[in-house]
């Protein structure tokens, strides 16, 4: 599990690297960033728009790191950029003007054992940050439809 969380702490904190210079070549939109599920009319107004989503993910990155079952997994990461890219990516399936530049969820987590249960815990780490944030149960649940599909390309262990 730490082998999973640590590399995936530095896929992300690479991808907002991107963001920290004006000399950095833009990178392409990812075109598997986006998985075929539409978003849910309004959605990415429901959640507050682009500084709507980068509260959310600061929460959630928070969360992350203190959440006994994968907070170790957490210590070292620049929470910053991870909170960065997750709200690029998220801004981006919802239906949002950002563009999500980093790699695909499966190259991301290439030759790493992620399992069903690693998967899970973030999840349930996500629907804590959305019911702090007071975000309606119908939305989280279609928020979650847009990343459900993710699985197949992030979970390879059983």
């Amino acid at each position: 599990m730490k082998h999973f969380i640590t590399c995936a702490s530095l896929a992300l904190m690479a991808l907002g690297s991107s963001h920290a210079t004006a000399q950095s070549a833009p990178m392409a939109p990812s075109a598997a960033s986006a998985y075929p599920v539409a978003p849910a009319s309004g959605l990415y107004l429901a959640f507050g728009e682009q500084a709507g989503i980068r509260s959310l993910m600061d929460d959630f990155v928070v969360r992350l790191k203190t959440d006994p079952r994968i907070g170790d997994q957490f210590a070292d990461t620049n929470l910053d950029n991870l909170s960065r890219s997750l709200t690029d990516q998220l801004c981006q399936l919802t239906g949002g003007p950002c563009v999500y530049n980093g790699p695909d969820m499966k190259t991301a987590h290439a030759n790493m054992d992620v399992t069903k249960g690693h998967f899970n815990a973030l999840v349930e780490v996500l629907q804590q940050s959305m019911d702090a944030r007071g975000i309606p149960f119908k939305r989280q649940n279609q928020m979650l439809a847009l990343l459900a599909p993710m699985h197949r390309d992030v979970i390879n262990t059983r």
